[in-house]
């Protein structure tokens, strides 16, 4: 990382995920969120120099509008949109605008007002930015009749099928263990335990495939950071518990098409480089994590995360799972908070949710749901279209 300066995770603040018309309008929900960052940090909104808003579905300031609600400083505020890495991209400008001595004091803040049913674009007058991957998911799996995203996702798990013999059986095991998990966790909107047989009996969505259960839910919700200096943190006397210690956000690269592989094209590529930018920044393997929120927007992208973090060797993702190496008692408990697949997945404030959950579980304040002794923490945040980030959390 350099000659740079130390960022801290000095408060997290988020609401309780709900489904769609069932949650306040979004800046209710941002400003909630934002107010519970800066009380559980010890400061007021008039110390924080910068402002990242990360939305997806909204108007141009949508930012300003949740912000206001909070505090109208003059400060610079910037509206983010990276599709659902959209929170961690708030996260990664506002780690990097402090780590490079721009400003001591920044928030990271991303909401979510969505409506039901499967993810669709508003703009139909102009080209997708998903026209390549739609043309390479025909060209490759077909079923255009199947919503977009559950098309490009179940495809990457059909692959992992096809080529390492993977089960459907395996990916109801990982939605089972994120029902588990997130029955711990009050901010969660699904938390009825639900058993590998009920995954599998649940509505088929694509036959042989995926059935509902292993897709996330359309939700609404808010997450923030606040993210400051470590001399900030000490000349103000805040939680210094927490440090993002390596961060990596990568792109698409020519595989992501020219491979013919739907895994890459929901970015396996993307989620390996920036895991192995991270690994070498900080000198921290995947062997060494306790604890890791991954992008499950899908079972099947948690199976395929496995493997492009490291988590697993390739093509061992479903042997991890059998093993309960994803769980407590295991390897490394993978997505304690439920996850996209049971707590919810407004796209916005899936990143700041991810970090919100890794920083109580650092500090050791995650109640039932606490990972014993954890003090190393991984967070994957995916968006198609694309972009990932990855984030290495620390205590110090």
């Amino acid at each position: 990382m350099g000659d740079t300066t130390k960022t801290i995770v000095a408060g997290v603040g988020m609401v309780p995920f709900a489904k769609p018309g069932k949650s306040d309008p979004y800046h209710v929900m941002a400003a909630a969120a934002t107010r519970e960052a800066l009380e559980d940090t010890g400061i007021d909104f008039k110390d924080v120099q910068q402002a990242y808003a990360g939305y997806v579905y909204g108007d141009s300031t949508c930012g300003q509008r949740a912000i206001y609600d909070v505090g109208m400083t003059g400060i610079p505020v910037l509206n983010v949109n990276n599709n659902c890495s959209t929170g961690s991209s708030a996260l990664f400008l506002a780690r990097q605008a402090v780590e490079n001595g721009a400003a001591d004091c920044v928030l990271a803040l991303g909401f979510e007002q969505m409506k039901p049913g499967a993810l669709g674009s508003v703009y139909t007058d102009r080209p997708s930015p998903f026209d390549r991957f739609d043309e390479t998911t025909e060209e490759l799996v077909g079923n255009s009749e199947i919503p977009l995203a559950l098309r490009y996702f179940g495809g990457a798990g059909k692959f992992h099928m096809d080529k390492y013999g993977t089960t459907m059986e395996d990916f109801a095991r990982i939605r089972a263990k994120a029902s588990r998990h997130a029955a711990y966790n009050p901010h969660a909107l699904f938390r009825n335990v639900v058993s590998t047989e009920d995954v599998m009996n649940s509505p088929v969505l694509w036959p042989g495939i995926m059935t509902k259960l292993m897709a996330c839910p359309p939700t609404c919700g808010a997450a923030a950071a606040i993210v400051v200096s470590e001399a900030y943190a000490k000349k103000h006397g805040l939680n210094g518990t927490v440090a993002i210690i390596g961060q990596s956000m990568t792109t698409d690269f020519p595989s992501t098409f020219e491979d013919h592989d739907m895994m890459k094209l929901v970015g396996y590529d993307m989620a390996r480089e920036a895991a192995e930018n991270v690994y070498e920044s900080t000198g921290v393997g995947a062997d060494d994590v306790d604890v890791v929120e991954l992008h499950d927007c899908f079972a099947q992208n948690e199976m395929i995360t496995y493997e492009a973090l490291g988590l697993c060797g390739e093509g061992e993702g479903a042997k991890f799972v059998s093993d309960g190496d994803n769980t407590y008692g295991g390897k490394v408990v993978t997505n304690p908070s439920g996850g996209l697949l049971s707590k919810g997945h407004p796209l916005g404030a899936t990143g700041l949710a991810q970090c919100y959950e890794l920083t109580h579980q650092l500090r050791g304040t995650a109640g039932d749901r606490q990972v014993k002794g954890a003090r190393t923490a991984l967070q994957h945040n995916l968006g198609i279209g694309g972009a990932c980030v990855v984030t290495m959390y620390q205590t110090q």
